[in-house]
């Protein structure tokens, strides 16, 4: 197989880059991103087998910038933008950046980004191999999904463990990486970050209520009045009545 940098790929690179800019940019500022800023994310090209891979820089980086790597699912470097010292994966093994989520992105035509990031809440609910029920209001309203599960057994490959958990559960957006960090997935990088922001927040005051008792489930009509926000109430009606 074989491509090369065309106007298309080159046009949703430079769209990549900016909004993934704009994603760390408030993530770092708002507190949600841990102190070794790691974040990243693997796009898909369209009809094509390769991964549009971005990296934060590291906070000991000695010219902090956003570069990118195109690789393939098999691991072909197309584009390595990356600098020593700025990403995990870098010079020999930038193909890496292709590989990671192939098998997400093969088996899932509805998935067209992965993003990995830690923060220091989720980083604690992942610490503590306990999967995050979730009970903060504006989480829930972008989500039908009830509750993220842990990957604890990592001889398993975290993307076999992502398409299990959607067969359990196919709203879900998101695992909590066992002491690690955590893995989102979505069609669209600023809208998933918006949802990384809340679900961290969430997992913030849950953390916080663990003293007070823990967090309790949501009160009548949270749902209802939640999703009726974000056109998610019919899908979610329907969840309720089947588990009932």
């Amino acid at each position: 197989m074989s491509t090369q940098i065309n106007p298309p790929l080159l046009a949703q690179l430079e769209q990549a880059k900016r909004d993934f800019a704009k994603a760390f940019t408030v993530l770092k500022d708002s507190g949600t991103l841990s102190a070794s800023q790691t974040l990243q994310a693997y796009i898909r090209v369209p009809a094509s087998e390769w991964v549009i891979a971005l990296h934060a820089p590291s906070p000991w980086a000695q010219e902090p910038s956003i570069g990118a790597v195109v690789a393939s699912y098999s691991g072909e470097v197309v584009l390595d933008q990356s600098q020593p010292g700025s990403a995990v994966l870098s010079g020999s093994q930038a193909g890496g950046n292709g590989r990671r989520y192939a098998a997400i992105f093969q088996a899932r035509s509805d998935i067209d980004l992965v993003i990995h990031v830690h923060t220091p809440s989720l980083g604690a609910w992942a610490g503590a191999h306990r999967s995050l029920p979730i009970r903060y209001a504006a989480s829930q309203r972008l989500t039908l999904t009830r509750e993220l599960p842990v990957y604890i057994d990592r001889r398993q490959p975290e993307p076999a463990f992502i398409l299990q958990s959607l067969t359990r559960d196919p709203h879900l957006p998101a695992i909590l990486e066992a002491n690690g960090g955590s893995t989102f997935w979505g069609r669209d990088l600023l809208q998933l970050a918006k949802l990384i922001l809340l679900i961290e927040e969430g997992a913030h005051f849950q953390r916080l209520a663990e003293g007070l008792g823990g967090s309790l489930e949501f009160g009548p009509g949270v749902l209802e009045q939640q999703w009726k926000m974000t056109g998610l109430w019919a899908q979610g009606q329907q969840l309720l009545a089947a588990q009932e």
